[in-house]
């Protein structure tokens, strides 16, 4: 049988609060279970989402004195996880987009020109953030981190075909989602996307 947890009430919450060291260790104790459910939802691995969790707690111990409402709780502890995932898909964006300026040949950008790169890397990083959790597993295993074929597969416990073909739709979704927010993209949004995430050539 599946136990129920049910995130701490408003008095404990108001006890935690007003310094009450008891209080605030139960609100995170209590919190803990639905932090980390949020966290495995909306980030892209397993050791995201426990990082994310870990940091989203740490911050609830640390400010929970801000939270203006105590019936706001769990859609604070929603906002911080989601912003925590996206900053770790941020972070593996940019990683891929150093190493690809690293291969290339060219002249040092301008001010103007890094500024523009990481605003596309932001709009990037929240479009895979967005993604449903299989495809945007797949898409950072493949095309941010740059991981092969067969070992994406093994890790998903997928067949190559579906990898492929998951990973397929990950980017059909991905290219359809930056076109939207930017449509003078048009078919190019498709290359940007590649570019900015640095995707493995040869194909998936």
């Amino acid at each position: 049988m599946n136990q129920r947890f049910t995130w701490p009430d408003e008095q404990l919450i108001k006890a935690a609060q007003d310094g009450d060291v008891t209080s605030l260790t139960a609100v995170v104790m209590e919190s803990q279970p639905h932090v980390r459910r949020f966290a495995v939802s909306l980030c892209s691995s397993p050791q995201d989402a426990e990082d994310a969790a870990q940091e989203a707690l740490i911050i609830l111990y640390r400010k929970i004195g801000t939270l203006r409402a105590t019936g706001a709780l769990a859609s604070w502890m929603f906002r911080i996880v989601r912003n925590e995932c996206l900053r770790q898909v941020r972070l593996l964006v940019s990683q891929g987009n150093e190493a690809t300026a690293g291969r290339e040949v060219a002249a040092e950008p301008s001010a103007e020109d890094a500024v523009l790169h990481r605003l596309e890397a932001e709009r990037i990083a929240a479009a895979v953030s967005a993604l449903p959790r299989d495809q945007r597993q797949v898409l950072i295993m493949r095309d941010v981190q740059g991981l092969p074929g067969r070992t994406v597969a093994h890790s998903l416990g997928l067949s190559s075909a579906a990898m492929k073909s998951r990973l397929h739709r990950a980017r059909a979704a991905l290219r359809h989602s930056l076109a939207v927010a930017d449509p003078s993209l048009g078919q190019a949004a498709g290359q940007a996307r590649d570019q900015a995430v640095g995707q493995p050539v040869g194909g998936v």
